[in-house]
């Protein structure tokens, strides 16, 4: 995950503040009492076991009543570090993971 392509990315996004790019999904990112921040990943993440934890954290946290955008209650830069070694593993799929804002 390279800074080039995160802002890069982050300026695309930024120009068009809703815009989510095709095969992936909006999700915000931090513990509830904290600042929570957006980020843009893959769909094809979804399915890798170490995003399937941070799934199961936020189903823990909030079962599945949450409204619009999924919630991982994590720190950001656990987040950061877990879509690290996702995107390092599966780098031919997609770019890597970019936040968009604060929430």
């Amino acid at each position: 995950m390279g800074t080039t392509t995160i802002t890069t990315t982050k300026h695309i996004l930024n120009r068009h503040k809703q815009s989510v790019p095709k095969g992936c999904l909006a999700v915000k990112v931090g513990e509830a009492s904290g600042e929570q921040q957006r980020f843009v990943v893959p769909v094809t993440w979804f399915n890798h076991p170490l995003f399937m934890q941070l799934l199961k954290e936020a189903e823990d946290e909030y079962g599945f009543e949450q409204k619009g955008t999924i919630t991982i209650p994590c720190n950001v830069h656990t987040f950061c570090t877990v879509i690290s070694r996702i995107g390092h593993n599966n780098r031919d799929q997609h770019v890597g993971c970019f936040r968009v804002w604060a929430v």
